[in-house]
C-alpha cells in the first residue's frame, strides 16, 4: 500500500506518518525542503520520540522524498499510484499544492485508474479537505471534474497532537506528545474499505472539530496570549503562572459550555477531556516558544477561528463570553519581530482608528455585530 503525504515538517512525519506507517504503508512525503527530502531518500527511515519521561522511541521505515518545487512531474507520477493521500502543511499552503492534486487526478484518469481514493487534509482548519477539493477542481476541465466527483473523495478530518517546535542535528528526527487523536468524516469517504487503525472514522465530524478546535487551539493560544501579557517566553513557564492557569480555566469553561449546548456532548467527559487538554499543555517535555504559537495573529482573530467564533456562537446561546474576549484582546497586544502577521497588525493599529482594526481583523459585521465589536474594543482599551 502507497501513502503519498504532502508536508514534511514535524506534524508529518511525527503524527500522520506513524499512523500510515503503522497501517503498513509505504510513504512518500513532497515538500520543498531540500535537506529533509534528501535525508528521506537516504536513509528511508527516521525516529520519532515521545515527549515523556521514558523517551520511548518509535522508528517509521519505507519513507522516501520528493522536492515539488524541483519534480512536479513525480508528484503527480506518485498520486497516480497512491492508495491514499494526506497532507499537514498549513491552511495557507493548501492552494499551492492544488496544481499537483489535480495534475495527478488528471494521470490517473489517462491511465484508467479507477480505484478510489481519499485526499484527507490534516490541518487546523474546518472543512480542510473539501476546501482543498474546491481548490483542486479550479485546475480541472468538466470532464476530468466528472472523473473526480466518482473516484476522489475529500473527506474532512480533525488532528491533535502537539509536537513542539525543535531542532536536532538529524533532520529527521522529532519530538512529540504521547497523545494523538485523528478523526475522519466516514460520510465522505470514496474508499470506505480502508480505515486506519488508530483513526477514528465519526458519521458526523463538526462536533470533534469543534471540540478541538474551541478546546485545545483556543486554549493553547490562550496560554500564548496570556503568557506574554506577563512577560514569559514560554508556555512551560506561562502556564505555572496562577493568572494565566486561571484564564485558560475560565476560557474553557466557556467553550464548554458552548460545546454542551450545541453538540450534547457528556458534561462529565467534556469536563475529563478539557482537564487533559490543560495537563498536556503543563508537561514540561513540551514546552513550546510563546511566539510560536501566538505566531499569525491575524489569521487566529479570524471569523471562523478559534476566538471569535466561540464569542459569536456563545453570544447567540445566550452564553457567557467575557474569558473569551479577554484574550480576544490580548491577541491585539502581541508582538513578535519575527512574524510579519504580528508586525502587519502592530502597523494597522498605527494607522488605523481601534474599532475599524477589529473590524478588518474579525469580519464582523458592522451592524449586526456592533454590540460584539463595541465590547472587544472596550476590552482592547482597559
Amino acid at each position: 500500500m502507497k501513502a503519498l503525504h504532502f508536508g514534511a515538517g514535524n506534524i508529518g512525519r511525527g503524527f500522520i506518518g506513524e499512523v500510515l506507517a503503522k497501517n503498513g504503508f509505504e510513504i512518500t512525503f513532497v515538500d520543498v525542503n531540500e535537506k529533509v527530502i534528501t535525508a528521506l531518500n537516504e536513509k528511508h527511515e527516521y525516529l520519532i520520540q515521545l515527549a515523556e519521561p521514558t523517551k520511548k522511541q518509535i522508528k517509521v521505515t519505507g519513507v522516501a522524498g520528493i522536492n515539488n518545487a524541483k519534480e512536479p512531474a513525480k508528484v503527480a507520477q506518485a498520486f497516480a499510484k497512491a492508495d491514499i493521500v494526506t497532507t499537514a502543511i498549513g491552511p495557507k499552503i493548501l492552494p499551492l499544492i492544488a496544481p499537483l492534486i489535480a495534475a495527478g487526478i488528471k494521470l490517473r484518469r489517462k491511465n484508467d485508474n479507477y480505484q478510489k481514493i481519499d485526499v484527507i487534509a490534516c490541518e487546523n482548519m474546518i472543512g480542510g479537505s473539501q476546501f482543498l477539493k474546491t481548490e483542486v477542481y479550479k485546475h480541472l476541465d468538466a470532464a476530468t471534474k466528472a472523473f473526480a466527483d466518482e473516484y476522489i473523495g475529500f473527506p474532512n478530518a480533525a488532528v491533535d497532537r502537539i509536537v513542539p517546535q525543535q531542532s536536532h542535528a538529524d533532520p529527521l528526527f522529532v519530538v512529540v506528545e504521547p497523545f494523538k487523536e485523528w478523526v475522519i468524516d466516514e460520510s465522505q469517504l470514496k474508499d470506505p474499505a480502508l480505515k486506519l487503525k488508530d483513526v477514528h472514522y465519526a458519521k458526523q465530524l463538526e462536533p470533534y472539530i469543534e471540540r478541538k478546535l474551541f478546546s485545545v487551539n483556543t486554549g493553547h493560544a490562550t496560554v500564548a496570549y496570556t503568557g506574554q501579557v506577563y512577560g514569559y517566553d514560554t508556555i512551560g513557564e506561562a502556564i505555572k503562572d496562577k493568572r494565566v492557569l486561571d484564564q485558560v480555566k475560565a476560557v474553557l469553561a466557556e467553550t464548554r459550555e458552548l460545546l454542551l449546548a450545541k453538540w450534547g456532548f457528556e458534561r462529565a467527559e467534556l469536563e475529563a477531556y478539557q482537564q487533559k487538554i490543560i495537563e498536556r499543555f503543563e508537561n514540561p517535555e513540551l514546552s513550546d516558544e510563546i511566539t510560536r504559537v501566538g505566531r499569525t495573529p491575524i489569521r487566529k482573530l479570524g471569523y471562523d477561528e478559534r476566538f471569535i467564533r466561540p464569542i459569536r456562537e456563545a453570544k447567540l446561546h445566550g452564553l457567557s463570553y467575557q474569558a473569551l474576549l479577554k484574550t480576544a484582546s490580548d491577541i491585539y497586544r502581541f508582538n513578535d519581530p519575527a512574524d510579519p502577521e504580528s508586525q502587519q497588525l502592530k502597523e494597522m493599529l498605527t494607522t488605523l482608528p481601534l474599532i475599524e482594526v477589529i473590524y478588518q481583523t474579525t469580519g464582523l459585521d458592522k451592524q449586526k455585530d456592533a454590540t460584539l465589536l463595541a465590547e472587544l474594543k472596550a476590552q482592547c482599551e482597559r
